[in-house]
């Protein structure tokens, strides 16, 4: 008996320890929250490669779906990237390409090439809050907002999230007031986002549905927007992830848009 005390006491003291290093572990500085899950959503590993399956719902219940994959290469550990996106699915968007060069603190150089005009158009910065190819998503969630625009608090913290509160530091820049964010504090990996007007009602919310973790990395596998106005909303599923790749910088260069680099389309690559 006395044995059997004696490890039932034990393993209290364990479990005691191992609170006090979750508490003591636990960060009140937003700013430095935020950082981390910007590292975590859009840094994971040196380059990634991902294919994207996209459902778009209407408010009628009506479908469309769009298939793509998306090749990401880091410059600089949390500073500049590029982002390329190659449709694949339906006919009518088939070798539409997003390019992305994305440069936190100032203005993302964003191009889009529509094969059937062969054009290529400049997305300027007024309009990356705006439908991604007829998407709830929009060109601003694909690659991620900067969040040197955006003051950030630290609301809440609960056994789970960081709760944070994010307005923009130029109101006139986006359609938001604020955004509150759900950040896992285990993984990091912000969870839930929703989206207030000014009347501080929410309008949209961007949901994690699943995720795993992949190559040493939490990875998202299935995310959601809704279009709490219109009742719309967007699905992706993101399958055949990979990081570290060792893409090079050629692969993002505006000669992508017209001829897509294949050999890294590829699956399995």
């Amino acid at each position: 008996m006395s044995k059997f005390i004696g490890i039932k006491s034990l393993l209290i003291v364990m479990a005691v320890s191992a609170l006090n290093t979750v508490y003591a572990t636990e960060l009140t500085d937003a700013n430095a929250i935020v950082s981390k899950a910007n590292l975590v959503a859009y840094y994971a590993g040196n380059d990634g490669r991902s294919e994207a399956r996209m459902l778009i719902t209407d408010a009628q219940g009506r479908e469309q779906k769009r298939q793509f994959t998306i090749l990401r290469r880091d410059r600089e550990e949390g500073g500049e990237q590029d982002f390329l996106v190659v449709f694949s699915r339906p006919s009518d968007v088939r070798n539409t390409v997003f390019l992305v060069a994305k440069k936190p603190g100032g203005d993302d150089d964003r191009w889009l090439y529509l094969p059937g005009l062969d054009l290529v158009k400049r997305i300027s910065a007024g309009d990356k809050r705006t439908s991604f190819v007829g998407s709830h998503y929009f060109y601003e969630d694909v690659s991620g907002r900067s969040i040197t625009e955006d003051s950030h608090q630290l609301l809440e913290t609960s056994d789970k999230y960081y709760v944070i509160e994010n307005k923009p530091l130029d109101p006139n820049s986006a359609e938001f007031s604020r955004y509150i964010a759900w950040i896992n504090k285990a993984s990091f990996l912000p969870e839930k986002i929703e989206y207030q007007d000014e009347n501080d009602k929410v309008y949209r919310r961007v949901e994690v549905l699943a995720s795993e973790v992949i190559q040493g990395h939490e990875t998202v596998t299935k995310s959601q927007v809704s279009d709490l106005r219109s009742g719309g909303t967007t699905t992706l599923e993101f399958r055949f992830q990979h990081y570290d790749l060792g893409m090079d910088q050629a692969v993002f260069s505006e000669r992508s848009l017209r001829k897509p680099p294949r050999e890294w389309l590829q699956r399995g690559e």
